[in-house]
Protein backbone atom coordinates (compact mmCIF):
# COMPACT_ATOMS: atom_id res chain seq x y z
CA UNK A 1 0.00 0.00 0.00
CA UNK A 2 2.38 2.59 1.16
CA UNK A 3 4.44 3.28 -1.93
CA UNK A 4 8.29 4.88 -1.95
CA UNK A 5 8.82 8.36 -1.62
CA UNK A 6 11.77 8.97 -3.79
CA UNK A 7 9.25 8.75 -6.81
CA UNK A 8 7.32 11.82 -6.22
CA UNK A 9 4.93 13.13 -8.83
CA UNK A 10 5.62 17.17 -7.66
CA UNK A 11 2.53 18.08 -9.92
CA UNK A 12 -0.14 15.24 -9.07
CA UNK A 13 1.31 13.75 -5.79
CA UNK A 14 0.40 9.92 -4.48
CA UNK A 15 -2.18 11.08 -2.04
CA UNK A 16 -4.62 13.04 -5.70
CA UNK A 17 -5.66 9.88 -6.26
CA UNK A 18 -3.80 6.41 -5.05
CA UNK A 19 -5.62 5.30 -1.58
CA UNK A 20 -6.37 1.97 -0.07
CA UNK A 21 -10.00 1.08 -1.51
CA UNK A 22 -9.96 -0.31 2.12
CA UNK A 23 -9.36 2.56 4.61
CA UNK A 24 -12.39 5.06 4.66
CA UNK A 25 -10.82 8.28 3.24
CA UNK A 26 -12.46 10.08 6.42
CA UNK A 27 -10.55 8.16 8.60
CA UNK A 28 -7.42 10.57 7.62
CA UNK A 29 -6.17 13.29 9.89
CA UNK A 30 -6.26 15.34 6.82
CA UNK A 31 -7.94 16.07 3.81
CA UNK A 32 -4.55 15.79 2.01
CA UNK A 33 -5.40 17.26 -1.19
CA UNK A 34 -6.89 20.08 0.15
CA UNK A 35 -3.54 20.31 2.72
CA UNK A 36 -1.16 20.16 -0.40
CA UNK A 37 -3.14 23.17 -1.86
CA UNK A 38 -3.93 25.46 0.82
CA UNK A 39 0.33 24.98 1.84
CA UNK A 40 1.06 25.77 -1.68
CA UNK A 41 -1.19 28.62 -1.70
CA UNK A 42 -0.67 30.15 1.56
CA UNK A 43 3.45 30.04 1.25
CA UNK A 44 3.15 30.99 -2.38
CA UNK A 45 0.93 34.05 -0.69
CA UNK A 46 3.42 34.80 1.39
CA UNK A 47 6.37 34.86 -0.13
CA UNK A 48 4.69 36.67 -3.73
CA UNK A 49 3.11 39.61 -1.61
CA UNK A 50 6.84 41.48 -0.90
CA UNK A 51 7.57 41.12 -4.69
CA UNK A 52 4.10 42.57 -6.17
CA UNK A 53 3.95 45.28 -3.47
CA UNK A 54 7.39 46.48 -4.17
CA UNK A 55 6.69 46.30 -8.13
CA UNK A 56 3.78 48.36 -8.19
CA UNK A 57 5.01 50.44 -5.67
CA UNK A 58 7.65 52.03 -8.05
CA UNK A 59 5.35 51.28 -10.95
CA UNK A 60 3.25 53.88 -8.93
CA UNK A 61 5.84 56.26 -7.70
CA UNK A 62 7.36 56.55 -11.39
CA UNK A 63 3.92 57.05 -13.19
CA UNK A 64 2.61 59.75 -10.90
CA UNK A 65 6.70 61.35 -11.75
CA UNK A 66 5.19 61.42 -15.18
CA UNK A 67 1.60 62.75 -14.52
CA UNK A 68 3.28 65.13 -12.19
CA UNK A 69 5.06 66.43 -15.50
CA UNK A 70 2.31 66.06 -17.60
CA UNK A 71 -0.71 67.65 -15.67
CA UNK A 72 1.39 70.77 -13.79
CA UNK A 73 1.26 72.61 -16.85
CA UNK A 74 -1.62 72.15 -17.82
CA UNK A 75 -3.41 72.26 -14.32
CA UNK A 76 -1.98 75.61 -14.35
CA UNK A 77 -2.75 77.01 -17.68
CA UNK A 78 -6.97 75.74 -16.76
CA UNK A 79 -6.39 77.67 -13.39
CA UNK A 80 -5.09 80.74 -15.40
CA UNK A 81 -7.74 80.78 -18.02
CA UNK A 82 -10.46 80.23 -15.65
CA UNK A 83 -9.61 83.38 -13.55
CA UNK A 84 -9.71 85.09 -16.43
CA UNK A 85 -12.92 83.93 -18.07
CA UNK A 86 -14.81 84.49 -14.53
CA UNK A 87 -12.94 88.17 -14.07
CA UNK A 88 -14.33 88.88 -17.59
CA UNK A 89 -17.84 88.21 -16.39
CA UNK A 90 -17.86 89.06 -12.92
CA UNK A 91 -16.37 92.95 -14.29
CA UNK A 92 -19.52 92.95 -16.55
CA UNK A 93 -22.22 91.83 -13.89
CA UNK A 94 -20.48 94.20 -11.64
CA UNK A 95 -20.70 96.68 -14.14
CA UNK A 96 -24.41 96.01 -14.98
CA UNK A 97 -25.21 96.00 -11.19
CA UNK A 98 -23.65 99.51 -10.29
CA UNK A 99 -25.77 100.77 -13.57
CA UNK A 100 -29.37 98.94 -11.92
CA UNK A 101 -28.43 100.31 -8.78
CA UNK A 102 -27.51 104.23 -9.33
CA UNK A 103 -30.28 105.18 -11.86
CA UNK A 104 -34.20 104.96 -11.03
CA UNK A 105 -36.30 102.94 -13.19
CA UNK A 106 -37.89 106.00 -14.46
CA UNK A 107 -34.19 107.36 -16.10
CA UNK A 108 -33.39 103.85 -17.55
CA UNK A 109 -36.58 103.81 -19.65
CA UNK A 110 -35.58 106.57 -21.36
CA UNK A 111 -34.10 105.58 -24.79
CA UNK A 112 -31.63 108.31 -24.45
CA UNK A 113 -30.65 108.12 -21.18
CA UNK A 114 -30.35 104.15 -21.90
CA UNK A 115 -27.99 104.94 -24.88
CA UNK A 116 -25.99 107.24 -23.13
CA UNK A 117 -25.06 104.54 -20.41
CA UNK A 118 -24.37 102.21 -23.41
CA UNK A 119 -22.19 104.35 -25.03
CA UNK A 120 -20.15 105.14 -21.47
CA UNK A 121 -20.25 101.38 -20.29
CA UNK A 122 -18.69 100.52 -23.89
CA UNK A 123 -15.98 103.27 -23.41
CA UNK A 124 -15.26 101.80 -20.12
CA UNK A 125 -15.24 97.91 -20.48
CA UNK A 126 -16.66 97.38 -24.02
CA UNK A 127 -17.24 93.07 -24.32
CA UNK A 128 -21.20 94.29 -24.90
CA UNK A 129 -23.35 94.32 -27.69
CA UNK A 130 -26.29 95.89 -26.30
CA UNK A 131 -28.51 96.72 -23.27
CA UNK A 132 -32.16 96.46 -22.91
CA UNK A 133 -35.04 96.82 -20.30
CA UNK A 134 -37.33 94.77 -19.48
CA UNK A 135 -41.09 94.74 -17.82
CA UNK A 136 -41.86 92.29 -15.37
CA UNK A 137 -44.44 90.95 -18.46
CA UNK A 138 -41.62 89.94 -20.47
CA UNK A 139 -41.67 92.67 -22.95
CA UNK A 140 -38.54 94.42 -23.57
CA UNK A 141 -39.57 98.39 -23.56
CA UNK A 142 -36.50 99.97 -24.26
CA UNK A 143 -33.52 98.75 -25.93
CA UNK A 144 -30.29 99.89 -27.12
CA UNK A 145 -28.15 97.81 -29.91
CA UNK A 146 -27.66 96.40 -33.61
CA UNK A 147 -31.17 94.70 -33.67
CA UNK A 148 -34.65 95.93 -33.81
CA UNK A 149 -35.20 94.03 -30.36
CA UNK A 150 -37.78 96.57 -29.22
CA UNK A 151 -41.14 95.28 -27.58
CA UNK A 152 -39.67 91.52 -27.98
CA UNK A 153 -41.20 89.42 -25.18
CA UNK A 154 -39.19 86.83 -23.27
CA UNK A 155 -41.52 85.80 -21.28
CA UNK A 156 -41.34 81.99 -22.44
CA UNK A 157 -37.76 82.10 -22.56
CA UNK A 158 -36.00 80.11 -20.42
CA UNK A 159 -33.39 82.73 -19.05
CA UNK A 160 -36.35 85.13 -18.32
CA UNK A 161 -37.23 82.55 -16.05
CA UNK A 162 -34.30 81.37 -14.57
CA UNK A 163 -33.26 85.60 -13.98
CA UNK A 164 -36.72 86.02 -12.42
CA UNK A 165 -35.69 83.31 -9.63
CA UNK A 166 -32.24 83.83 -9.05
CA UNK A 167 -32.20 88.01 -9.37
CA UNK A 168 -28.96 87.47 -11.40
CA UNK A 169 -28.35 85.48 -14.47
CA UNK A 170 -25.75 84.23 -16.67
CA UNK A 171 -27.06 82.03 -19.67
CA UNK A 172 -25.23 79.93 -21.95
CA UNK A 173 -24.55 80.47 -25.62
CA UNK A 174 -27.96 79.98 -27.93
CA UNK A 175 -29.84 81.58 -30.80
CA UNK A 176 -32.47 83.69 -29.85
CA UNK A 177 -33.95 86.28 -31.94
CA UNK A 178 -30.99 87.41 -33.34
CA UNK A 179 -30.31 83.79 -34.80
CA UNK A 180 -27.00 83.95 -34.12
CA UNK A 181 -24.65 82.39 -31.45
CA UNK A 182 -24.48 84.75 -28.35
CA UNK A 183 -25.24 85.11 -24.69
CA UNK A 184 -26.94 87.98 -21.94
CA UNK A 185 -25.93 88.84 -18.35
CA UNK A 186 -29.09 90.14 -16.67
CA UNK A 187 -29.79 91.36 -13.38
CA UNK A 188 -33.50 92.00 -11.58
CA UNK A 189 -34.28 95.06 -9.56
CA UNK A 190 -37.39 94.76 -7.16
CA UNK A 191 -38.94 98.17 -7.53
CA UNK A 192 -41.28 99.92 -4.34
CA UNK A 193 -44.30 98.79 -5.50
CA UNK A 194 -43.56 95.26 -5.69
CA UNK A 195 -42.73 95.13 -9.35
CA UNK A 196 -39.62 94.60 -10.65
CA UNK A 197 -37.65 95.12 -14.30
CA UNK A 198 -34.92 93.25 -15.71
CA UNK A 199 -31.58 94.61 -16.82
CA UNK A 200 -30.46 92.69 -20.22
CA UNK A 201 -27.01 92.77 -21.95
CA UNK A 202 -25.92 90.58 -24.54
CA UNK A 203 -22.02 89.88 -24.12
CA UNK A 204 -19.97 90.39 -27.31
CA UNK A 205 -18.85 86.25 -28.13
CA UNK A 206 -16.01 87.74 -30.03
CA UNK A 207 -14.12 89.17 -27.09
CA UNK A 208 -15.15 86.10 -25.14
CA UNK A 209 -13.19 84.22 -27.81
CA UNK A 210 -10.62 85.92 -27.37
CA UNK A 211 -9.62 84.82 -24.08
CA UNK A 212 -9.74 81.06 -25.44
CA UNK A 213 -7.83 81.76 -28.87
CA UNK A 214 -5.12 83.81 -26.56
CA UNK A 215 -4.11 80.64 -24.43
CA UNK A 216 -0.60 79.31 -25.60
CA UNK A 217 -1.18 76.18 -27.04
CA UNK A 218 0.74 73.56 -29.54
CA UNK A 219 -0.57 71.76 -32.49
CA UNK A 220 -1.79 68.85 -30.17
CA UNK A 221 -3.79 70.76 -28.10
CA UNK A 222 -7.50 72.07 -28.05
CA UNK A 223 -9.29 74.65 -25.71
CA UNK A 224 -12.78 75.42 -25.69
CA UNK A 225 -16.18 76.36 -23.40
CA UNK A 226 -18.71 73.89 -23.06
CA UNK A 227 -22.32 74.22 -21.08
CA UNK A 228 -23.66 71.57 -18.58
CA UNK A 229 -25.26 69.87 -21.42
CA UNK A 230 -22.32 68.98 -23.12
CA UNK A 231 -22.93 71.47 -25.84
CA UNK A 232 -19.67 73.17 -27.44
CA UNK A 233 -19.90 77.02 -26.15
CA UNK A 234 -16.65 78.17 -28.22
CA UNK A 235 -15.52 76.75 -31.81
CA UNK A 236 -13.21 73.53 -31.25
CA UNK A 237 -9.97 72.63 -33.06
CA UNK A 238 -10.92 69.23 -32.97
CA UNK A 239 -14.32 68.39 -32.12
CA UNK A 240 -16.45 70.79 -33.94
CA UNK A 241 -18.23 74.72 -34.52
CA UNK A 242 -19.73 76.20 -31.53
CA UNK A 243 -23.49 74.68 -30.66
CA UNK A 244 -22.32 71.35 -31.95
CA UNK A 245 -22.44 68.38 -29.25
CA UNK A 246 -18.87 67.45 -27.60
CA UNK A 247 -18.70 63.69 -28.79
CA UNK A 248 -17.03 62.68 -25.10
CA UNK A 249 -18.91 62.61 -22.06
CA UNK A 250 -16.92 64.61 -19.17
CA UNK A 251 -15.96 62.22 -16.43
CA UNK A 252 -17.92 62.73 -13.23
CA UNK A 253 -14.71 63.44 -11.02
CA UNK A 254 -14.81 65.14 -7.38
CA UNK A 255 -12.08 67.30 -7.69
CA UNK A 256 -12.73 71.03 -8.67
CA UNK A 257 -9.18 70.86 -11.08
CA UNK A 258 -10.07 67.68 -13.48
CA UNK A 259 -7.25 65.86 -15.18
CA UNK A 260 -7.82 62.57 -16.22
CA UNK A 261 -7.49 60.05 -19.99
CA UNK A 262 -10.99 59.82 -22.16
CA UNK A 263 -11.00 57.91 -25.06
CA UNK A 264 -13.46 59.53 -27.76
CA UNK A 265 -15.61 58.03 -30.62
CA UNK A 266 -12.56 57.22 -32.52
CA UNK A 267 -11.02 55.07 -30.22
CA UNK A 268 -8.23 57.88 -29.90
CA UNK A 269 -6.93 58.60 -26.17
CA UNK A 270 -6.87 62.00 -25.23
CA UNK A 271 -5.29 63.84 -21.62
CA UNK A 272 -8.45 66.14 -20.32
CA UNK A 273 -8.74 68.83 -18.20
CA UNK A 274 -11.82 70.59 -17.17
CA UNK A 275 -13.29 73.47 -14.27
CA UNK A 276 -16.58 74.76 -13.88
CA UNK A 277 -16.64 78.87 -14.18
CA UNK A 278 -18.13 80.03 -10.92
CA UNK A 279 -21.45 81.85 -11.24
CA UNK A 280 -22.24 80.62 -14.71
CA UNK A 281 -23.19 77.50 -17.19
CA UNK A 282 -19.61 77.32 -18.67
CA UNK A 283 -16.87 74.62 -18.25
CA UNK A 284 -13.70 75.77 -19.32
CA UNK A 285 -11.98 72.36 -21.24
CA UNK A 286 -8.81 71.94 -22.66
CA UNK A 287 -7.09 69.06 -24.62
CA UNK A 288 -3.97 67.23 -25.67
CA UNK A 289 -3.27 63.86 -27.68
CA UNK A 290 -1.20 61.07 -25.65
CA UNK A 291 1.87 62.29 -24.61
CA UNK A 292 5.27 59.99 -26.30
CA UNK A 293 6.27 60.14 -22.48
CA UNK A 294 3.70 57.37 -21.61
CA UNK A 295 5.59 54.87 -24.01
CA UNK A 296 8.82 55.28 -21.48
CA UNK A 297 6.23 54.18 -18.71
CA UNK A 298 5.31 51.00 -20.91
CA UNK A 299 8.48 49.93 -21.68
CA UNK A 300 8.87 49.84 -17.84
CA UNK A 301 6.21 48.30 -16.74
CA UNK A 302 6.79 45.36 -19.59
CA UNK A 303 10.11 44.91 -18.67
CA UNK A 304 8.97 45.11 -14.56
CA UNK A 305 6.42 42.39 -15.57
CA UNK A 306 8.46 39.83 -17.03
CA UNK A 307 10.96 40.30 -14.16
CA UNK A 308 8.05 39.93 -11.79
CA UNK A 309 6.67 36.79 -13.54
CA UNK A 310 10.58 34.89 -13.92
CA UNK A 311 10.39 35.74 -9.94
CA UNK A 312 6.77 34.18 -9.53
CA UNK A 313 7.89 30.82 -11.20
CA UNK A 314 10.84 30.29 -9.49
CA UNK A 315 9.03 30.99 -6.32
CA UNK A 316 6.09 29.13 -7.41
CA UNK A 317 8.61 25.62 -8.37
CA UNK A 318 10.16 25.87 -5.28
CA UNK A 319 6.97 25.92 -2.93
CA UNK A 320 5.83 23.02 -5.32
CA UNK A 321 8.85 21.24 -4.16
CA UNK A 322 9.16 21.24 -0.54
CA UNK A 323 5.34 21.60 -0.15
CA UNK A 324 5.03 18.51 -2.14
CA UNK A 325 7.94 16.69 0.19
CA UNK A 326 6.49 17.28 3.54
CA UNK A 327 2.82 16.94 2.83
CA UNK A 328 3.71 13.41 0.91
CA UNK A 329 5.87 12.12 4.03
CA UNK A 330 2.83 13.27 6.77
CA UNK A 331 0.17 10.96 3.97
CA UNK A 332 2.56 7.78 4.15
CA UNK A 333 2.71 8.24 7.77
CA UNK A 334 -1.33 8.33 7.99
CA UNK A 335 -1.43 6.00 5.25
CA UNK A 336 0.35 3.23 7.85
CA UNK A 337 -1.48 4.67 10.95
CA UNK A 338 -4.65 3.88 9.01
CA UNK A 339 -3.37 0.56 8.36
CA UNK A 340 -2.50 -0.60 11.86
CA UNK A 341 -5.55 0.80 13.18
CA UNK A 342 -7.60 -1.14 10.68
CA UNK A 343 -5.65 -4.16 10.87
CA UNK A 344 -6.60 -3.82 14.72
CA UNK A 345 -9.98 -3.40 14.64
CA UNK A 346 -10.86 -5.82 12.17
CA UNK A 347 -9.03 -8.34 14.82
CA UNK A 348 -11.28 -6.78 17.94
CA UNK A 349 -14.68 -7.60 15.74
CA UNK A 350 -13.83 -11.12 15.49
CA UNK A 351 -12.44 -11.32 18.89
CA UNK A 352 -15.33 -9.99 19.84
CA UNK A 353 -17.73 -12.27 17.92
CA UNK A 354 -15.81 -15.26 19.34
CA UNK A 355 -16.82 -13.92 22.71
CA UNK A 356 -19.88 -13.42 21.94
CA UNK A 357 -20.79 -16.51 20.14
CA UNK A 358 -22.81 -18.53 23.02
CA UNK A 359 -25.25 -15.17 23.47
CA UNK A 360 -25.25 -15.59 19.11
CA UNK A 361 -26.48 -19.32 19.84
CA UNK A 362 -28.76 -18.59 22.66
CA UNK A 363 -30.60 -16.21 20.13
CA UNK A 364 -30.82 -18.69 17.61
CA UNK A 365 -31.91 -21.70 20.26
CA UNK A 366 -35.05 -19.33 20.69
CA UNK A 367 -36.63 -19.48 17.45
CA UNK A 368 -35.50 -23.39 16.70
CA UNK A 369 -37.20 -24.66 19.82
CA UNK A 370 -40.17 -22.92 18.06
CA UNK A 371 -39.86 -24.19 14.98
CA UNK A 372 -39.13 -28.08 16.55
CA UNK A 373 -42.37 -27.25 18.70
CA UNK A 374 -44.31 -25.99 15.54
CA UNK A 375 -42.93 -29.17 13.69
CA UNK A 376 -44.61 -31.69 15.87
CA UNK A 377 -47.30 -30.30 16.34
CA UNK A 378 -47.70 -30.66 12.16
CA UNK A 379 -46.89 -33.72 12.31
CA UNK A 380 -49.26 -35.04 14.54
CA UNK A 381 -51.77 -33.47 12.23
CA UNK A 382 -50.60 -34.87 9.19
CA UNK A 383 -51.14 -38.34 11.13
CA UNK A 384 -54.68 -37.71 12.80
CA UNK A 385 -56.25 -35.34 9.91
CA UNK A 386 -57.17 -36.38 6.67
CA UNK A 387 -58.33 -32.32 5.43
CA UNK A 388 -55.05 -31.10 6.67
CA UNK A 389 -54.42 -29.26 3.88
CA UNK A 390 -57.37 -26.65 3.82
CA UNK A 391 -56.94 -26.05 7.55
CA UNK A 392 -56.51 -22.60 8.02
CA UNK A 393 -54.95 -23.59 11.53
CA UNK A 394 -52.17 -25.48 9.98
CA UNK A 395 -51.55 -23.00 7.59
CA UNK A 396 -51.29 -20.72 10.73
CA UNK A 397 -48.71 -22.75 12.11
CA UNK A 398 -46.70 -22.99 8.62
CA UNK A 399 -46.41 -19.04 8.79
CA UNK A 400 -45.33 -19.31 12.00
CA UNK A 401 -42.77 -21.53 11.46
CA UNK A 402 -41.60 -19.06 8.59
CA UNK A 403 -41.72 -16.01 10.50
CA UNK A 404 -39.08 -17.54 13.11
CA UNK A 405 -36.80 -18.73 10.22
CA UNK A 406 -37.04 -15.46 9.33
CA UNK A 407 -35.66 -13.76 12.94
CA UNK A 408 -33.09 -16.50 12.44
CA UNK A 409 -31.94 -14.87 8.84
CA UNK A 410 -32.09 -11.50 10.37
CA UNK A 411 -29.91 -12.32 13.61
CA UNK A 412 -27.23 -13.74 11.54
CA UNK A 413 -27.52 -11.56 8.43
CA UNK A 414 -26.99 -8.31 11.12
CA UNK A 415 -23.85 -10.19 12.62
CA UNK A 416 -22.01 -10.92 9.46
CA UNK A 417 -23.06 -7.46 8.09
CA UNK A 418 -21.04 -6.18 11.65
CA UNK A 419 -17.99 -8.63 11.02
CA UNK A 420 -17.68 -7.73 7.14
CA UNK A 421 -16.62 -4.73 4.45
CA UNK A 422 -19.78 -4.08 2.07
CA UNK A 423 -19.04 -2.02 -1.04
CA UNK A 424 -21.17 1.07 -1.34
CA UNK A 425 -23.31 0.94 -4.52
CA UNK A 426 -24.27 4.89 -5.29
CA UNK A 427 -27.76 5.63 -7.17
CA UNK A 428 -29.95 8.51 -7.44
CA UNK A 429 -32.57 8.00 -4.48
CA UNK A 430 -35.87 9.89 -3.36
CA UNK A 431 -35.89 9.73 0.29
CA UNK A 432 -39.33 10.80 1.22
CA UNK A 433 -40.45 7.71 -1.23
CA UNK A 434 -37.96 5.41 0.13
CA UNK A 435 -39.19 5.88 3.81
CA UNK A 436 -42.35 5.38 2.78
CA UNK A 437 -41.64 1.97 1.48
CA UNK A 438 -39.65 1.28 4.91
CA UNK A 439 -42.93 2.45 6.58
CA UNK A 440 -44.77 0.03 4.47
CA UNK A 441 -43.45 -3.09 6.16
CA UNK A 442 -44.41 -1.69 9.85
CA UNK A 443 -48.19 -0.62 8.42
CA UNK A 444 -49.79 -3.74 9.92
CA UNK A 445 -48.23 -2.55 13.26
CA UNK A 446 -48.52 0.63 13.53
CA UNK A 447 -52.48 -0.14 12.65
CA UNK A 448 -52.88 -2.40 15.48
CA UNK A 449 -50.96 -0.56 18.27
CA UNK A 450 -52.74 2.62 16.99
CA UNK A 451 -49.66 4.57 16.36
CA UNK A 452 -49.12 7.73 14.48
CA UNK A 453 -46.34 7.92 11.83
CA UNK A 454 -46.11 10.99 10.03
CA UNK A 455 -43.70 12.09 7.69
CA UNK A 456 -43.18 16.10 7.46
CA UNK A 457 -41.26 18.47 4.51
CA UNK A 458 -40.09 21.81 5.28
CA UNK A 459 -39.31 22.46 1.60
CA UNK A 460 -38.58 20.58 -1.58
CA UNK A 461 -35.84 17.88 -0.54
CA UNK A 462 -32.99 17.33 -3.64
CA UNK A 463 -32.53 13.98 -4.86
CA UNK A 464 -29.06 12.65 -3.19
CA UNK A 465 -26.43 10.15 -4.89
CA UNK A 466 -25.98 7.24 -2.10
CA UNK A 467 -26.43 3.33 -1.36
CA UNK A 468 -29.99 2.37 -1.53
CA UNK A 469 -30.18 -0.53 0.43
CA UNK A 470 -28.18 0.88 2.85
CA UNK A 471 -30.15 4.19 3.53
CA UNK A 472 -33.30 1.53 3.63
CA UNK A 473 -31.53 -0.92 6.41
CA UNK A 474 -30.44 2.60 8.39
CA UNK A 475 -33.86 4.02 8.55
CA UNK A 476 -35.27 0.22 9.28
CA UNK A 477 -33.20 -0.09 12.43
CA UNK A 478 -33.99 3.30 13.74
CA UNK A 479 -37.50 3.53 12.74
CA UNK A 480 -38.06 -0.10 14.28
CA UNK A 481 -36.25 1.13 17.45
CA UNK A 482 -38.82 4.11 17.75
CA UNK A 483 -41.56 1.49 17.40
CA UNK A 484 -39.86 -0.75 20.00
CA UNK A 485 -39.79 2.71 22.09
CA UNK A 486 -43.51 3.97 21.98
CA UNK A 487 -46.69 2.70 23.85
CA UNK A 488 -49.92 1.89 22.28
CA UNK A 489 -51.44 5.35 20.65
CA UNK A 490 -47.83 6.85 20.42
CA UNK A 491 -46.45 8.97 18.25
CA UNK A 492 -43.79 8.88 15.86
CA UNK A 493 -42.78 11.95 13.44
CA UNK A 494 -40.06 11.58 10.59
CA UNK A 495 -38.79 15.17 9.29
CA UNK A 496 -37.03 16.07 6.01
CA UNK A 497 -35.03 19.44 5.23
CA UNK A 498 -32.23 20.39 3.73
CA UNK A 499 -30.50 23.25 5.46
CA UNK A 500 -27.70 23.73 3.27
CA UNK A 501 -27.20 23.57 -0.61
CA UNK A 502 -25.80 20.29 -0.54
CA UNK A 503 -27.10 19.09 2.78
CA UNK A 504 -29.97 16.72 3.67
CA UNK A 505 -30.97 16.73 6.92
CA UNK A 506 -33.71 13.49 8.34
CA UNK A 507 -35.00 13.66 11.88
CA UNK A 508 -37.17 10.48 13.37
CA UNK A 509 -38.92 11.81 16.71
CA UNK A 510 -41.20 9.43 18.48
CA UNK A 511 -42.65 10.49 22.60
CA UNK A 512 -41.32 7.02 23.88
CA UNK A 513 -39.31 6.33 27.65
CA UNK A 514 -36.62 7.92 26.34
CA UNK A 515 -32.97 7.35 26.74
CA UNK A 516 -31.29 7.54 29.77
CA UNK A 517 -28.68 10.49 29.47
CA UNK A 518 -25.93 7.86 30.56
CA UNK A 519 -26.44 5.19 27.65
CA UNK A 520 -26.21 8.33 25.34
CA UNK A 521 -23.01 7.55 24.80
CA UNK A 522 -23.15 4.40 24.67
CA UNK A 523 -25.59 3.71 22.65
CA UNK A 524 -23.64 3.27 19.27
CA UNK A 525 -21.32 0.64 20.53
CA UNK A 526 -20.69 -2.80 19.43
CA UNK A 527 -23.32 -5.62 21.21
CA UNK A 528 -24.56 -2.72 23.95
CA UNK A 529 -28.72 -3.15 23.99
CA UNK A 530 -31.24 -1.68 27.08
CA UNK A 531 -33.28 -4.83 25.66
CA UNK A 532 -31.19 -7.66 26.42
CA UNK A 533 -33.85 -9.21 28.18
CA UNK A 534 -36.16 -8.55 25.30
CA UNK A 535 -33.65 -10.65 22.68
CA UNK A 536 -31.70 -7.43 21.37
CA UNK A 537 -28.34 -8.23 20.47
CA UNK A 538 -26.60 -4.47 20.57
CA UNK A 539 -25.85 -4.63 16.83
CA UNK A 540 -28.69 -2.76 15.31
CA UNK A 541 -27.13 1.10 16.17
CA UNK A 542 -23.95 -0.25 16.09
CA UNK A 543 -24.41 -1.19 12.28
CA UNK A 544 -26.66 1.64 11.77
CA UNK A 545 -23.64 4.08 12.91
CA UNK A 546 -20.92 2.08 10.56
CA UNK A 547 -23.57 2.56 7.37
CA UNK A 548 -24.08 6.09 8.17
CA UNK A 549 -20.20 7.12 8.03
CA UNK A 550 -19.91 4.86 4.68
CA UNK A 551 -22.21 7.12 3.39
CA UNK A 552 -20.10 10.17 4.43
CA UNK A 553 -22.84 11.10 6.43
CA UNK A 554 -22.92 12.08 10.45
CA UNK A 555 -25.83 10.78 13.13
CA UNK A 556 -26.75 12.17 16.65
CA UNK A 557 -29.12 11.27 19.13
CA UNK A 558 -30.52 14.02 21.80
CA UNK A 559 -33.51 12.16 24.57
CA UNK A 560 -35.13 12.86 27.84
CA UNK A 561 -36.43 9.97 30.07
CA UNK A 562 -40.38 9.69 29.82
CA UNK A 563 -40.82 12.48 26.84
CA UNK A 564 -39.26 10.81 23.95
CA UNK A 565 -36.11 10.52 21.62
CA UNK A 566 -35.03 12.29 18.18
CA UNK A 567 -32.21 10.34 15.82
CA UNK A 568 -31.13 12.87 13.39
CA UNK A 569 -29.06 11.88 10.53
CA UNK A 570 -27.53 14.34 8.12
CA UNK A 571 -26.45 13.09 4.31
CA UNK A 572 -24.67 14.79 1.40
CA UNK A 573 -26.76 15.27 -1.38
CA UNK A 574 -23.58 14.54 -3.72
CA UNK A 575 -20.50 12.96 -1.68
Amino acid sequence: MIKSIKNINFFKPPFWEDRDPNLEQKESLFDYRKLWIGVIAIISLVASVPLFVLTFLNLSIYEKAIQAEVEYPLIRLISNTKNSISFFLEERKSALKFIVENNSFAKLSKQDELGKIYTDFQKAFGGIVDLGIINSKGTQTVYVGHYNLKGKNYENQEWYKEVILKEYYVSDIFLGYRNMPHFIIAIKKMLPNGDFFILRSTIDTNKFNQIISGLETDSTSDAFILNEKNILQTDSKFFGKVLSSFPIELPKCKAVKRICEITDHNGLKWVLGYTRIPNSPFIFALVKKPLVLRSGLNSLKKETFYVLGFSLVIVLGVVIFISTSLVTKIYYADMRRLALLHKAEHSNKLASIGRLAAGVAHEINNPLAIINEKAGLMKDLFIYSKKYQHDKKLLDLVESILKQVERCREITHRLLGFARHVDVKMEEVDLESLIKEVLSFLHKEAEYRGIDVKIVKKHTIPLIKSDRGKLQQIFLNIINNAFAAVSKGGHIIISLESPKQNIVRISITDDGIGIPKENLKKIFEPFFSTKQDKGGTGLGLSITYGLVKKLKGDISVKSEVGKGTTFTISLPVNP
